[in-house]
């Protein structure tokens, strides 16, 4: 209990740095999340009925996940400097394997006589793809989106290392600081304020796709 009512006294007398942090933590997670989705959904659409270049792009995104975090963070850094930019490129590059991966499973799990269907109905393909095949892939689509989300709260805490700022600085200054007063309450800080933001960010997500997802779409996949 003492644990608990020093680390709420921590938050107390530090509430501007830490609405701060919060605030630039979920500057990362909406462009990055906005901008990954955006070039993912592109390109899957772009290479649905062409495999080897579906898989050529399926395979490029994954390469940017085997690259260690903090290497991809400094990368860029000679070429942009420090700060918010290197950090959003290294978290848009891994945010996008996902949603690249879901789209493309999204729109391939399409039941084709739906598509013959919509052919039938004298459907172009431009309307069967905004009309058919979109919202039917959405949920799987959205899924994606989700896992991005929560995996840019959690790398985003390495931003801090080139000074991108967010909940990382609480941890890194609370583990340059050990065993100094409140180092450990500054560590809690940003590992429990990181997990209820991702917890907050997907339950957002889960009522977006609870508003967006058709009933009889929704109904399926429930």
């Amino acid at each position: 209990m003492d644990g608990l009512r020093s680390w709420f006294e921590y938050l107390s007398e530090r509430s501007d740095l830490v609405f701060t942090a919060l605030g630039e933590t979920m500057v990362y997670v909406v462009t990055v999340t906005i901008a990954a989705g955006l070039l993912a959904v592109v390109v899957g659409v772009s290479t649905r009925h062409r495999p080897f270049s579906k898989e050529l792009s399926l395979a490029i995104a994954s390469v940017f996940l085997t690259i260690p975090s903090l290497a991809l963070f400094t990368i860029f850094i000679p070429l942009v400097g420090l700060g918010f930019v290197p950090s959003f490129i290294a978290l848009f590059l891994y945010a996008i394997l996902p949603i690249l991966r879901n789209t493309t499973s999204g729109l391939d799990s399409v039941d084709p006589s739906v598509l013959e269907s919509a052919r039938g109905m004298g459907m172009t393909p431009r309307q069967t793809l905004w009309h058919v095949q979109l919202p039917l892939a959405w949920p799987i689509m959205l899924a994606g989106i989700r896992v991005s989300a929560m995996l840019t709260v959690g790398i985003s805490a390495i931003a801090t290392l080139v000074a991108g700022g967010g909940l990382g600085d609480f941890i890194k200054s609370g583990l340059a600081r050990l065993p100094l007063p409140n180092s450990l309450e500054a560590i809690w800080t940003g590992v429990i304020l990181s997990v209820l933001l991702a917890l907050a960010i997907d339950i957002a997500l889960l009522l977006l796709g609870r508003f967006t997802t058709p009933a009889g779409i929704r109904g399926k996949s429930a």
